[in-house]
């Protein structure tokens, strides 16, 4: 069973920088891909971006592309989540995920994760 932790999140103003880390423990998690989704208040969790467990293929949503990147360490114990120019429409609950099948491709369909971390609020103000 593989346990997950995001941390980084925060109150911040619009224009600046966050770095959200994912920490995994049990399990085999250096195999599995991840993902980071966001659930802004009222509505639906979706995906921004994934990062495969093999040689760190990385797959974005259009609507982060350019100011969000993802990261994972040598150990691929750990993966980032640097999102720069933050705007006040990116405040949400951040969860990272795990899929046990996303070795060689990471996939942007929530239902293909089976890990899940408990979550962290980024709130950009105006």
């Amino acid at each position: 069973q593989v346990q997950l932790v995001e941390s980084g999140g925060g109150l911040v103003q619009a224009g600046d920088s966050l770095r959200l880390s994912c920490v995994a423990s049990g399990g085999t998690f250096s195999s599995y891909g991840v993902g980071w989704f966001r659930q802004p208040p009222g509505k639906e969790r979706e995906f921004l971006a994934g990062i495969d467990g093999y040689r760190f293929n990385t797959a974005y949503a259009d609507s982060v592309k350019g100011r969000f990147t993802i990261s994972r360490t040598a150990d691929k114990n750990t993966v980032y989540l640097q999102m720069n120019n933050l705007k006040p429409e990116d405040t949400a609950v951040y969860y990272c995920a795990a899929d046990k099948q996303g070795y060689y491709r990471p996939t942007k369909a929530r239902g293909e994760y089976d890990y899940w971390g408990q979550g962290t609020q980024v709130t950009v103000s105006s």
